[in-house]
């Protein structure tokens, strides 16, 4: 069978579903994207590039939709070279994110196209005035509403679609709630998984951290509100007071993935540091950047306890791969979040907004890490029994796509 994958970022969510599909030499499987790095066995990567960048003098409110223009017509054309070439795909699969599926069924009318959809934006109940610091305005509701267009574009091109949990698929309007699939990508619990052995050296402090220490965790592609770091730093002085042998390994770059930038062209972790000053001792907080995918899992296996912070949102895997660790996850009780933790049971809920409360529960975990085996138990399996990817996910996606394949 021939399928077509469109994913900006290759592979995205699609690195075990291509892997597994490609490994049929029964199938064909060709990959649009602007990623011009990395290749996978059995897959034909096309890189398109959007014929320009988004106008300057476009209304704010339409950048986004613009850029997907953009995006979609470049994909659009791939597409109908594959066509002439005699390719016509079984099934098509994109991130309806960057506008890329849009136009898709425009190239390959009869063939089923499968949309991977995120968030459908809202200007309440969701992230938009969730922060009482970053206080709604009247331009939020039109902006949002016009925002999703893309979202409204890509559903109305879709057979089906795709959601990672059920809380973001209930973001969307009811009326497509039909058209909405609920199948993660699935987390490795083979290869994510507790390590009692496990070690983590830091060149730079000649220092190397395992379990027998108190170490303390806090993981985001970046270090910005969205994902709770100011909560997490104005909560370390409390913990390193009271744990003065803890450490504090914090994995994530300093761009903005999320939300506005801070002001002054600095950082949300300049603007802690600054804040906190000399309570935060940098001989035992460690900033590590953005990380390896080993140097990850070690830090998630030498972890006494791990903070998960997230507005109401999307969901990180991060915050899946660390329970499938054996972490005992703190995490915000947040929608997101509370689909998965149940607080005592699996891990342990705080209050997003209550650094004191953060520093409660993480210094509970640090003087007694034996006290909360059992959660962690539970918490790995947690993701077994619903996140695995071999025995829960992967076979939830195949049988997504021979169903899609079957009803063409």
């Amino acid at each position: 069978m021939n399928f077509l994958f469109v994913h900006q970022n290759f592979p995205g969510q699609y690195l075990h579903l291509v892997q597994r599909l490609a490994a049929d030499p029964a199938n064909r499987v060709v990959f649009i994207t602007q990623r011009r790095d990395g290749e996978l066995p059995g897959v034909t990567k096309i890189v398109y590039t959007p014929e320009r960048p988004h106008g300057k003098g476009v209304h704010r409110y339409l950048r986004d939709t613009e850029a997907g223009v953009l995006n979609a017509q470049a994909v659009m054309r791939a597409a109908l070279e594959l066509k002439r070439s005699g390719f016509v795909p079984d099934l098509m699969l994109g991130h309806n994110g960057w506008g890329e599926i849009w136009y898709l069924k425009d190239a390959f009318p009869q063939s089923p196209l499968l949309g991977y959809f995120e968030f459908f934006y809202r200007s309440e109940g969701a992230d938009v005035g969730f922060d009482p610091a970053m206080a709604p305005s009247l331009d939020d509701a039109p902006r949002l509403r016009t925002k999703n267009l893309g979202n409204l574009l890509g559903l109305a091109a879709a057979d089906a679609g795709q959601c990672p949990t059920q809380w973001q698929k209930s973001v969307y309007p009811a009326i497509h709630h039909g058209k909405l699939n609920v199948v993660h990508e699935g987390i490795d619990t083979d290869k994510v998984r507790p390590d009692p052995q496990a070690w983590l050296r830091m060149p730079k402090k000649d220092l190397t951290l395992s379990r027998n220490d108190e170490v303390l965790t806090y993981v985001a592609r970046n270090l910005e509100p969205y994902r709770g770091f100011p909560s997490f730093m104005r909560s370390l002085p409390e913990i390193l007071d009271r744990r003065p042998k803890a450490h504090v390994l914090i994995v994530g770059g300093d761009e903005t993935s999320y939300g506005p930038p801070p002001p002054n062209g600095k950082t949300f972790r300049d603007l802690m540091l600054e804040e906190l000053g000399s309570s935060i001792d940098g001989s035992r907080v460690h900033f590590l950047g953005k990380v390896a995918y080993p140097i990850f899992l070690k830090v998630l296996q030498v972890s006494t306890a791990h903070v998960y912070l997230t507005y109401p949102f999307v969901l990180s895997w991060s915050m899946l791969e660390a329970m499938s660790a054996g972490c005992l996850v703190i995490g915000s009780r947040t929608p997101p979040v509370q689909e998965v933790i149940r607080d005592g049971d699996n891990g342990i809920l705080v209050d997003f907004f209550r650094p004191q409360e953060i520093a409660d529960r993480a210094v509970e975990a640090l003087e007694n890490p034996g006290a909360f085996a059992a959660i962690r138990d539970r918490a790995r399996k947690t993701i077994a029994a619903n996140y695995d990817l071999n025995t829960i996910c992967l076979p939830g996606q195949l049988s997504l796509v021979r169903s899609l394949c079957a009803a063409s």
